[in-house]
């Protein structure tokens, strides 16, 4: 088996040249036998019609980079000498690599090199005219065939050459998507317990002089938080190894609007003063409502990152066909330094979000010199069609900073 693919291997890369020199020998044989079908001894013609057939079967070597000069000069042979097997071999090669207006001229050229060269032999002329479409035809249709079976190989295999490469450009494209998800509700679920955590350490370092109760409940909400985080991690993670996560519904816990009570509670015991205002119904879409928990919890976690307990409030509206509008406004923090590093993405986050159902989202600071996070969310039975608008007031240096 192995020789035989290498055999095999040999002849996928010679055979080309072995078909020519095929071609060439079986060209000269016939020849040979033409020119010396005389009987009477070599005559000048036989010598002429064997000079003539070499010239036209040499020149079969070069069939595939000059096909037409090649048929040409095949052509004069058969005029001139009536070597018929040249014209009929470079007729075969012209057909494969080309159907077109020049195949069309030197195929009638061919038939009437064919017809031309009977001429004066008595009652044959008629012969070959009939005979002679048959005779080019068959070649032409031959190498018509072969050729056009090749363009469709050809074809086919770019198209699924092509296909492979659109496929594995969807993959990556699929791959990247989905990392940026994963990393979006990751950092959605982590970064706001880890920045109560990151307050409540804050709290503990700056007042060391704090009472015994103190420490004891600040310590007890950090080990609640940060089980509450692992947990959330561990139920990402989990998502990850089992792959059953569909459109990231698995990812993580799915907050509703319901639970925003609970979600400024948590930062309240950090110690952040939160006031809020929250009336929405409670037959707020799921969708709806995890944007909108998103939206808050993602505004709390810039406070708690960069704005060091400053009193907060929250402001959430909205009804059916009116939509919702979300506000979270800090007042100018006291600190100026950030809790924790940030990577920007937090706001990237929010505006895709937002994006997604539609709506609108404005961020930046206020006139008296803390930040405001105000997005309005659509709340349609009906599709909306319109375009996701985004007006972002703050520069880039304070959107990367938050």
């Amino acid at each position: 088996m192995r020789r035989l693919r290498r055999w095999y291997a040999w002849w996928v890369r010679h055979a080309p040249r072995v078909r020519d020199f095929l071609y060439v020998a079986f060209s000269l044989l016939t020849i040979v036998a033409q020119a010396a079908s005389g009987g009477g001894g070599w005559s000048p013609k036989d010598w002429y019609v064997l000079g003539a057939g070499i010239v036209a079967s040499v020149a079969l070597l070069w069939r595939r980079r000059f096909p037409v000069t090649v048929t040409a000069i095949a052509v004069v042979a058969m005029l001139t000498g009536g070597i018929f097997v040249p014209m009929g071999l470079a007729l075969l090669t012209l057909s494969i690599r080309r159907r077109d207006l020049a195949l069309a001229i030197l195929g009638l050229a061919s038939y009437a090199a064919y017809v031309l060269n009977t001429w004066g032999g008595k009652g044959s002329i008629w012969v070959s005219i009939f005979t002679g479409p048959f005779l080019v035809g068959s070649w032409i249709a031959v190498g018509a065939y072969v050729g056009a079976r090749r363009d469709l190989m050809a074809s086919l295999r770019d198209r699924a050459e092509r296909a492979e490469a659109e496929r594995e450009l969807r993959s990556e494209q699929a791959r990247l998507g989905e990392r940026s998800r994963i990393a979006q509700e990751m950092h959605d679920v982590l970064a706001h317990k880890v920045s109560l955590i990151a307050l409540h350490a804050g709290g503990l370092e700056v007042n060391p002089a704090v009472g015994a109760d103190k420490v004891e409940g600040s310590a007890k909400l950090i080990r609640e938080t940060a089980r509450q985080a692992m947990e959330d991690l561990r139920e990402v993670l989990g998502v990850l190894r089992s792959d059953v996560s569909v459109a990231g519904a698995d990812l993580s816990p799915v907050p509703h609007a319901a639970d925003l009570e609970r979600l400024i509670e948590a930062s309240r015991e950090a110690g952040v003063t939160v006031g809020y205002d929250v009336a929405l119904p409670a037959d707020v879409p799921d969708s709806l409502g995890r944007t909108v928990y998103r939206l808050v919890q993602e505004s709390l976690t810039n406070v708690h990152k960069h704005a060091r307990g400053a009193a907060t409030e929250v402001w959430v509206h909205g009804a059916l066909g009116e939509g919702v509008t979300v506000r979270v406004t800090n007042v100018r923090p006291v600190a100026a330094d950030s809790l924790l590093p940030g990577a920007g993405a937090g706001l990237v986050g929010l505006r895709e979000r937002v994006q997604l159902v539609g709506g609108r989202l404005t961020t930046g600071p206020t006139v008296e010199g803390g930040w405001r996070v105000e997005a309005w969310l659509p709340w349609d039975d009906r599709k909306q069609d319109a375009e996701p608008v985004f007006v972002d007031t703050a520069s880039n240096r304070d959107e990367g900073e938050r």
